[in-house]
């Protein structure tokens, strides 16, 4: 009989979101009002601390596009992005009608290059135009060079999106994930490490910037008795129901975090003596991450990627690719890249594996014999 199946990373409840969900019914604010709001964003406030000021989104997209609309992105600015990510961190430069600049990535952190991005700024300033903006991603849960991004950003007077989308819970000397950029935003899909079902923050740094992301989240309606809009808006707040989800979901944060990292030492456990696979781990020890994905490199000379996916699958483990960078994407093929291609090298030769925090210890078990079974 065929096992059941082990997913990547499936959502993970905790127990009391049903309660805050129920509130929204019996006081029946269901849709962008209540209290489940208030009281999500207050909590990632208070977990995020360094002043921060949270406004609970639809998704983690909709907050980047937020953010470059706040920078005052437009038509034909330089926006440069890390080219390790995925598309939604850069979807929303083409929804602004800007042009993407990628960035590739440092062997460290698998996260944008320091003097590949210097390169970009350079390369669009000689073309009369000093990039609007930076985006900066923390891929699965690794924080990136921060120091060395937020001095480039200085020097250049450029501000950074900080898309810490897959890295709440991740920290850098100390610092909460989130908390770095001008502009800062998380995920709460599905498979993060939270999940309010869909949804997303855009966090920044005063009152006054989270009351204009409310002002273009709920469509731009001017302070008028009647309908009036002075500038384009969006339906980007999150609803009271999912943000009861969050509200739960964030009770066990702490739990989820400690379990993520869990998995990676079970993982650097059993990796350990399977010759040609590395494990993917923090540099040193300013780097917390919150392993929302374990990531593996393969060395050909010793086993093949597609060899071992085919054969979790048949296992009925679920594994993915690495993020195809997007210089390789169709969509962005033609945009202007600075880099060697490290983030292609890993592409061709990386893994995610199984990271669910539900994962039982007969479940750790199928993926340990899964292994030992390919390695011999």
């Amino acid at each position: 009989m065929k096992k059941d199946k082990i997913w990547l990373s499936p959502p993970h409840m905790g127990g009391s979101e049903l309660k805050y969900i129920q509130e929204a019914f019996d006081t029946n604010w269901v849709s962008q009002h209540g209290s489940n709001i208030d009281e999500f964003e207050k909590s990632l406030e208070n977990y995020l601390g360094n002043n921060s000021f949270v406004t609970a989104l639809s998704s983690g997209t909709a907050a980047i596009h937020l953010a470059l609309s706040l920078l005052d992105v437009k038509e034909g600015d330089f926006v440069i992005c890390q080219s390790f990510t995925f598309v939604a961190s850069a979807n929303p430069i083409l929804y602004q009608k800007a042009i993407p600049v990628f960035v590739d990535s440092e062997s460290s952190t698998w996260n944008m290059c320091p003097n590949a991005l210097e390169d970009a700024v350079k390369y669009c300033i000689s073309q009369g135009k000093k990039p609007k903006a930076i985006i900066a991603v923390s891929a699965y849960g690794m924080p990136f060079m921060v120091d060395e991004i937020l001095e480039i950003s200085r020097k250049y007077e450029i501000p950074v999106i900080e898309d810490s989308a897959e890295a709440l819970g991740s920290n850098y000397k100390g610092k909460s994930c989130g908390t770095f950029g001008d502009l800062s935003i998380i995920s709460f899909n599905g498979n993060k490490i939270i999940t309010t079902s869909g949804g997303g923050a855009l966090i920044s740094k005063s009152k006054i910037d989270k009351n204009k992301e409310l002002f273009l989240a709920t469509q731009a309606k001017d302070n008028k008795d009647y309908y009036s809009h002075s500038e384009i808006g969006y339906n980007y707040r999150m609803s009271n129901i999912s943000a009861g989800i969050g509200r739960g979901q964030m009770e066990v944060l702490e739990d989820r975090i400690k379990q993520k990292r869990e998995i990676h030492d079970f993982y650097k456990e059993i990796l350990k003596d399977i010759e040609g696979v590395n494990l993917f781990s923090a540099p040193n020890e300013n780097f917390y991450s919150n392993y929302w994905l374990n990531t593996i490199l393969i060395d050909k000379k010793y086993l093949i990627k597609e060899n071992i996916r085919e054969f979790f699958l048949q296992n009925n483990l679920e594994t993915r690719y690495l993020w195809n960078p997007m210089h390789l994407q169709p969509l962005y093929s033609k945009y202007k890249f600075f880099g060697n291609n490290f983030s292609g090298i890993i592409f061709d030769n990386g893994m995610c594996l199984p990271s669910g925090t539900n994962l039982t210890d007969t479940c750790r078990n199928r993926i340990f014999e899964t292994f030992k079974k390919i390695k011999h």
